[in-house]
């Protein structure tokens, strides 16, 4: 993984677990269920930043090495793995 991309997805991932705790303590103090569930987007929305930045390294480390090594095939298949699943998330 490229030191920069780890860096941000760490970050993020700081970021969304605080978010999570804040979450957590909004169903505890029973707030307005509006509330929560803008919050549980805004979640949702930070975790699908940091797939995208995971796919991005992704396809700039891994697949790269794998198509200049000869494993297009492999390479293929990881990329249309990763659209079958955004597809799901549609």
């Amino acid at each position: 993984m490229k030191a920069d991309a780890k860096k941000k997805v760490l970050r993020r991932l700081s970021l969304i677990q605080g978010q999570i705790g804040g979450l957590i303590k909004m169903v505890d103090d029973e707030r307005y269920c509006v509330e929560i569930i803008t919050q549980s987007s805004a979640i949702k929305e930070a975790l699908s930043g940091v797939e995208d930045l995971m796919l991005e390294n992704h396809l700039a480390t891994h697949v790269v090495e794998q198509m200049r090594s000869g494993r297009s095939k492999k390479a293929v298949e990881e990329i249309v793995k990763v659209y079958k699943l955004a597809q799901k998330k549609k």
